[in-house]
């Protein structure tokens, strides 16, 4: 596509983000108009007939209909549709697309359902991103943007719909004007082994210099690819100038065949890269990718301990947030770099918010998204066209200001039961599974136990353990947690796999510990009997914050 083309497209995509700025000066009335048209679309389902969406004709009426929701409330419907019956929570022919696989809080994944409308609504809102981006950054309407994605057929359901990474159905189905834009093929997707999939993202774009921005969802996937791109420097040059993938890595025949055009030798590429390690002693993406002027993934939260590491690699590059988003459905839509901020993506889905205090109680506060106030807490409630309504994500966010109407927000973390540094979602109710099988396997008697994140070169869990019989077994406790986390949660396992995480480690603390922890926070809270031990924390400072023991404390027993 030649640029005067992207320039014509890009001039009529502001005109589509000037009114959706614009328009959220009337957010509370498309909000409510949204609403009752994802309800009304439903009216007729199993799902709909269980909670009386043929009641509901305003806000009220809906809160009064249908509680508060997390995805056990949706799994028993959910599995009907993926054996086919559409109708257990859609309108009959809607159109499933296929569904997103992610972890859940408990031993068993979920699966979101991906219909026709809401993936128009997903690619709406990442076209509204997008166009922030190169309005801000004409100079990359030049340049080739690296994606790093998965696959969106990974398995199947019984009825034959495809499970994935719904990033991965956007890759495949990406506009004729934008193909020529990405510079990696689509079918890159299909190689599983990550290892695989990095070096041949980086043996396909190494071989230009005109990469202009990267995106992908995870900082601490770049810090890997760039990594990995100075640990197989030597190898990289040597197909790059040889032509094709070195036949150790882990790529599919009908990938390596299907890629073959794009894998040519180019002499003279090789020749530059290897002038640049000579200079440089070391091959790094702010070396190869001299027009790199833009980093496009997530910023809040605890992933933030990464930027620093981006520099180091990429140079002094803009970074753009990917806003909140996940397999649920996208929350927000940064539109200014630098910032982990974005407004509200008030024109596809219908939110509620719940204040971070009264997340929990019985009968919290619930409010809309025009009735926040800048500066506080709150809990994001998603209503989309995939058939989730008042679902609680556990995402937690801070107002940060306004535009017109609708709010903007900035991610904080998922919540007092959940860590994410690397988008693994960890439960506190997977590590008690996960933890409480190790020990019952090893026969130890179990013991008060909190698992915290914590940051070296690369982040890790480690299992807080006062001095007893168990931190005498701690490697083999160490490993057994690993194992059965692993198994329990399919996006922590991966991220272990890709080495962005590094396996649980036991870390003895000081007898006593826990007392003092439970005396200062029972002091704080003004009630002894009603602390409850973390089994896990998201606070990468927890163990750095641990009280002094008290004295003549006893080692720390099972947690209630």
């Amino acid at each position: 596509m030649q640029y005067p083309l992207r320039e014509v497209i890009l001039r009529y995509k502001c005109s589509q983000l000037n009114r959706f700025v614009a328009g959220a000066s009337q957010g509370r009335a498309t909000q409510r108009r949204l609403l009752l048209e994802k309800v009304g679309r439903a009216a007729n389902s199993d799902f709909g007939r269980r909670y009386g969406f043929d009641s509901v004709h305003d806000v009220a009426s809906f809160r009064r209909q249908m509680p508060v929701t997390t995805y056990e409330d949706f799994r028993p419907f959910i599995q009907q549709v993926m054996q086919g019956n559409v109708e257990a929570m859609f309108a009959p022919r809607t159109k499933l697309l296929m569904f997103a696989m992610t972890s859940g809080t408990t031993n068993e994944p979920k699966r979101l359902p991906v219909t026709e409308l809401f993936y128009k609504e997903y690619r709406e809102s990442w076209q509204l991103w997008g166009t922030g981006v190169y309005r801000d950054h004409q100079e990359l309407l030049k340049r080739q943007t690296l994606q790093l994605t998965s696959d969106w057929q990974i398995e199947s359901t019984p009825s034959g719909a495809p499970c994935g990474n719904i990033s991965g159905l956007a890759a495949t189905s990406r506009p004729f004007y934008m193909k020529r834009v990405f510079a990696l093929p689509a079918c890159v997707i299909k190689i599983r082994d990550f290892a695989a999939k990095h070096y041949t993202s980086l043996r396909l774009s190494m071989a230009s210099d005109n990469v202009g921005m990267l995106i992908t969802a995870n900082p601490s996937t770049l810090v890997e690819f760039a990594r990995r791109a100075n640990d197989e420097a030597e190898s990289l040059i040597r197909d790059i100038h040889n032509g094709g993938i070195n036949e150790q890595w882990n790529v599919p025949a009908e990938v390596r065949h299907a890629l073959r055009s794009k894998l040519r030798p180019n002499r003279k590429r090789a020749a530059q890269l290897e002038a640049l390690l000579d200079e440089h002693g070391e091959l790094l993406p702010k070396h190869f990718w001299p027009h790199l002027g833009m980093i496009a993934n997530w910023t809040g939260g605890s992933v933030g301990v990464y930027l620093p590491q981006l520099e180091e690699y990429y140079g002094n590059v803009a970074i753009r947030d990917h806003g909140i988003s996940a397999s649920e459905g996208r929350m927000t839509i940064p539109l200014a770099d630098n910032t982990p901020d974005g407004l509200l993506d008030y024109a596809h889905h219908y939110f509620e918010f719940i204040p971070a205090d009264e997340h929990g109680d019985p009968d919290p506060t619930v409010l809309e998204a025009h009735e926040l106030e800048e500066g506080l807490d709150y809990f994001i409630l998603l209503t989309t066209s995939a058939g989730l309504y008042r679902y609680d994500i556990f995402d937690m966010v801070r107002c940060t200001g306004f535009v017109g109407e609708m709010p903007t927000l900035r991610f904080l973390n998922k919540g007092r039961h959940f860590s994410s540094i690397t988008g693994e979602k960890l439960s506190e109710h997977q590590v008690v599974l996960a933890v409480s099988k190790s020990f019952n396997e090893l026969g130890l008697a179990p013991v008060t136990f909190t698992l915290a994140p914590t940051m070296g070169e690369k982040p890790q869990y480690e299992l807080l353990l006062e001095p007893g019989e168990a931190t005498r077994h701690a490697s083999q406790l160490a490993q057994r947690v690993q194992q059965h986390l692993s198994a329990i949660n399919e996006e922590y396992a991966d991220k272990c796999l890709s080495k962005r995480i590094e396996p649980i480690a036991v870390h003895e603390i000081p007898a006593g510990t826990w007392a003092a922890l439970r005396a200062n926070r029972s002091r704080a809270r003004g009630n002894f009997e009603e602390f409850k031990q973390p089994c896990l924390v998201s606070d990468m400072e927890f163990v750095d914050k641990l009280p002094t023991p008290l004295a003549g404390a006893m080692p720390g027993r099972a947690a209630s």
